[in-house]
């Protein structure tokens, strides 16, 4: 299983609105397939990103994870 987020930012809607729509796609996830939800602040820039498990990786899996983690 791969680790894989959904973000929904809105600068020109409501808290309200940003939240129902993370809430919609975690909704259609399967349970045990969600991971968490975390939202942020950032001078009137709201972003809220959805975590899940996928059987797919995504298309960033090609870089070398590994090498750029050994850098930081």
């Amino acid at each position: 299983m791969h680790v894989r987020h959904e973000i929904f930012r809105g600068k020109w809607c409501t808290w309200g609105a940003l939240f129902e729509d993370a809430a919609a796609f975690a909704s259609r996830l399967p349970p045990k397939r969600l991971i968490s939800i975390a939202h942020s602040n950032d001078h009137g820039d709201g972003v809220v990103t959805v975590w899940y498990w996928n059987s797919e990786p995504s298309a960033e899996t090609g870089r070398d994870v590994k090498k750029q983690m050994e850098i930081e």
